[in-house]
């Protein structure tokens, strides 16, 4: 881990889209009581207030409300009933947006991240009979990444810089190449070019 927190400074000098961009190769850090895992943002997602897949598109709610604060907050939600999503919010306060965390490229704690994932995917009491996780899955998809750095919803709505236990590092790899292309797992906003991913980066969730 690079040990060097990004400063807020650093969420609100950009747009969401530019944001979502500078993200990548930057190291989220979750520091639970289990342990500590890590991994380099591989792939992110742009949410615009005018963007139909926007939770802010429609009106600002008690479960959105978090998406018009500080640049730099953690907005962690539930979809399907069973899968966190991590975001960190955008742009100026009082603009609903945020940038969705999609993938990493797991740089600690991956005996624990391995762990996390298995008990959750297991479908028999021993855990010794669960199948492996392979590196490259642990955290290839933002349902997978949130299983195995323990995130859920007690870190919802934090200040990433002044919260000890979910942060974002300054970037641990600087010299690739972003890819832009349409997002995945959406039925509305589908056309447009908001998703950013370090090409040819195996860690992609879904590489086009």
């Amino acid at each position: 881990m690079s040990g060097n927190k990004l400063p807020l400074s650093f969420f609100q000098s950009y747009d969401t889209r530019t944001l979502a961009r500078k993200l990548l190769g930057c190291e989220l850090v979750h520091d639970s009581p289990d342990g500590i895992t890590s991994g380099i943002i591989v792939e992110t997602e742009a949410y615009l207030q005018d963007d139909p897949a926007c939770h802010a598109f429609n009106k600002r709610t008690t479960r959105t409300e978090p998406m018009y604060g500080l640049a730099g907050t953690s907005y962690v939600y539930l979809i399907y009933g069973m899968y966190q999503c991590f975001n960190v919010v955008s742009n100026s306060e009082g603009i609903g947006e945020a940038v969705l965390v999609r993938a990493l490229q797991p740089t600690g704690g991956t005996d624990l991240m391995q762990l996390r994932r298995s008990i959750i995917t297991r479908k028999t009491e021993d855990i010794s009979l669960a199948k492996p996780v392979s590196l490259k899955e642990l955290c290839r998809g933002p349902g997978k990444l949130t299983k195995a750095m323990g995130i859920d919803r007690a870190l919802h709505n934090n200040v990433l810089l002044t919260s000890h236990t979910l942060y974002i590092n300054e970037p641990v790899i600087s010299d690739f190449e972003t890819a832009i292309s349409k997002r995945v797992g959406i039925n509305v906003g589908v056309d447009l070019p908001y998703r950013y991913y370090i090409k040819n980066n195996p860690f992609v969730s879904k590489p086009l």
